[in-house]
């Protein structure tokens, strides 16, 4: 099964997390399917930017959106 998450990024206290499709066995930082997009939360507010082709043909596949990313593709109105 393919799950739209979040991955690591960035340096130590200073993270920032790309969105990725990528199958749900592997762990959270291996390779992906693909970029979705990204979320930093440590600016204020915190940024967002989303393919949102991407992410609608990744949802129209099958992919499950973890509950994070569930509640940032509401905020950026990509699902309701």
């Amino acid at each position: 099964m393919v799950k739209i998450r979040l991955t690591r990024m960035g340096s130590k206290k200073a993270p920032f997390y790309r969105i990725v499709a990528i199958d749900s066995r592997k762990a959270r930082d291996a390779q992906y399917l693909d970029n979705i997009g990204y979320y930093d939360p440590t600016k204020e507010p915190a940024v967002v930017k989303i393919d949102t082709a991407k992410a609608t043909e990744w949802l129209e596949r099958g992919a499950q959106p973890t509950d994070t990313v569930r509640s940032i593709f509401k905020q950026q109105e990509i699902i309701k």
